[in-house]
């Protein structure tokens, strides 16, 4: 297995949690309820599986590895995806200061996180499309299979230090959940 092959299978367990947030924005949308702590686990969810462990793999670990290959950062596709991490962070940095006046009954917080839901969601759709289609390929075309073995080992070790034993574990079962509550699978 390539480092690529791990983040396209981490992309799969994001684009389900962006279908599961689609939903839910439907529901807040149409003035339908939904359970205030789904929020809290969606959140939870992009902050620390897709940002902590998954971002933190590409942008510390692949990204730099890539740089040394000689691709460059500044003004190709790793600096569009660094900027994109960070518009990201900032969509769900409002869904989160949002949800605790959606749980206190405002309306308008429910609009708050939706709007944000929704842009995140359509950013990582694409943003998705482009590491998978365009800079994926890169790396792999660029990374000794030596330097891919080294990543994959720093993966491991921000999955066990950074992420914490287990948690990966316990969001892919979060997923579970939420996927056949909104998604009905």
């Amino acid at each position: 297995m390539k480092p690529t092959d791990e983040l396209k299978n981490e992309h799969e367990a994001i684009r389900t949690m962006l279908a599961i947030m689609s939903e839910v924005c439907d529901k807040l949308d149409t003035g339908r309820a939904i359970e205030p702590g789904h929020l809290d686990e969606i959140v939870e969810f992009v902050q620390v599986f897709a940002d902590k462990c998954h971002h933190a793999k590409e942008e510390g670990l692949l990204f730099p590895a890539m740089v040394e290959a000689g691709i460059p950062k500044e003004g190709g596709p790793i600096g569009v995806m660094l900027t994109e991490h960070d518009l990201g962070r900032a969509f769900i940095r409002n869904v989160k200061k949002a949800t605790p006046d959606y749980k206190s009954g405002d309306k308008k917080a429910a609009k708050a996180i939706s709007e944000n839901a929704r842009g995140y969601a359509a950013l990582l759709d694409r943003h998705i499309d482009k590491e998978d289609n365009i800079l994926y390929p890169m790396a792999d075309a660029h990374l000794t299979a030596s330097k891919q073995a080294e990543l994959l080992k720093a993966f491991e070790r921000v999955e066990r230090e950074v992420v914490g034993a287990g948690k990966h574990e316990q969001f892919h079962a979060m997923l579970q959940r939420l996927q056949k509550i909104y998604l009905g699978d």
